[in-house]
């Protein structure tokens, strides 16, 4: 079963914890944006992303300044569903400059070695996973030199980033790979001795155990729980009332159903319990019913939380060990998914600024 990463240790420790107040800077041109265009920024929580802040674009120009990390990490800056990814380490300035159009295709990163760096292996990247290359002598050439200088600097956060990347639906480096798990032995041995107090660190240690576990069974890991858009798993828990609710039952009288995943104790459940109250008020009257799930571990200020709320409402007391958000293969919050009237899951929706205009379609 996937563990949930949403605890709140790590959380203290990737984003409360700032250097002296220090801040940092990400900043840049979006041509064709509008006033009205809002960009997002999420940090990366091992393996899953959590929403940091957003911004509306003045013209096409945009900036975020936030509190320092304590350790470097991962950033990606959001429009729709589409994603740019950049270090950040301490101070850095990072600009950007991208469209709307191809917003993640042809963009540029400035600011820091390790920026530039990204944006290079992520361009290249993009290129093997549109060709759907990913066995060829050049795609291997170009995985060699990745290892090359990955050893320079293993306990680098690019070196960590490779090492946790995809193409497509393959891991850059595959752990059932011999020379693959190599790499991930020497990146997650270089962190665990330079690192050891980095909150990654301990990650790292738990994917190569894992790792290392798949290659003596020599089978291939597998999720036995995972959501794809023509399944409706069932969830069942009780809501505020102490009355015990159904996905399944609800998702039965013809209603289109939004089920969210999120946690009521982040600072960004407000605006998402607002902007879900605003779409609840618009289209209840058209046949739109809310199963939210909250993975919050304080039962006392989750009731608080949610005591207002007029949709179904229900917490999972197993916190970031939650079935249900594994079987929805939740890797980041909040996200939704949106179910049809004919009972059958129909979209996933990720970025909760665009949950209006997908859920439209179905209503």
């Amino acid at each position: 079963m996937k563990k949930l990463m949403f605890i709140a240790v790590a959380l203290v420790a990737l984003l409360c914890s700032c250097t002296g107040g220090n801040k940092f800077k990400v900043s840049g041109t979006v041509d064709g944006a509008a006033d009205t265009t809002t960009l997002y920024l999420e940090v990366s929580i091992n393996g899953n992303w959590l929403f940091v802040d957003s911004v509306v674009t003045s013209g096409d120009k945009f900036a975020f300044t936030e509190e320092a990390p304590e350790n470097p990490n991962i950033y990606r800056l959001g429009y729709r569903d589409k994603s740019i990814y950049f270090p950040i380490d301490s101070i850095d300035n990072i600009e950007i400059k991208t469209s709307i159009k191809k917003f993640d295709e042809d963009y540029t990163l400035s600011g820091s070695d390790n920026a530039v760096k990204m944006m290079n292996i992520d361009r290249q990247a993009a290129k093997f996973a549109k060709a759907g290359d990913t066995s060829s002598d050049a795609y291997m050439k170009w995985k060699d030199q990745l290892c090359r200088d990955l050893v320079k600097d293993p306990a680098g956060i690019v070196s960590f980033y490779l090492i946790n990347k995809y193409i497509g639906n393959k891991p850059l480096f595959d752990p059932l790979d011999k020379k693959d798990f190599k790499i991930i032995g020497a990146v997650t041995n270089a962190f665990a001795n330079f690192r050891p107090n980095d909150p990654r660190t301990g990650y790292m240690v738990d994917n190569f155990k894992q790792g290392l576990s798949q290659r003596r069974s020599e089978k291939a890991p597998t999720d036995t729980l995972v959501a794809t858009e023509a399944s409706l798993i069932d969830i069942k828990l009780q809501d505020k009332k102490g009355k015990m609710q159904s996905l399944q039952e609800v998702a039965s009288h013809g209603n289109v159903v939004i089920l969210n995943f999120t946690m009521q104790s982040q600072s960004f459940s407000p605006a998402l319990n607002k902007l879900l109250n605003e779409m609840y008020t618009k289209y209840k009257s058209r046949g739109l019913e809310i199963f939210q799930v909250s993975l919050d571990d304080n039962e006392a200020q989750w009731m608080q939380a949610v005591a207002s709320l007029p949709w179904i409402v229900m917490r999972d007391p197993n916190g970031e060990y939650s079935t249900s958000a594994s079987a929805y293969n939740i890797t980041s919050i909040p996200t939704a998914f949106i179910i049809g009237r004919n009972g059958e899951v129909t979209e996933r929706v990720t970025s909760i600024e665009q949950l209006e205009q997908s859920l439209t379609k179905y209503l």
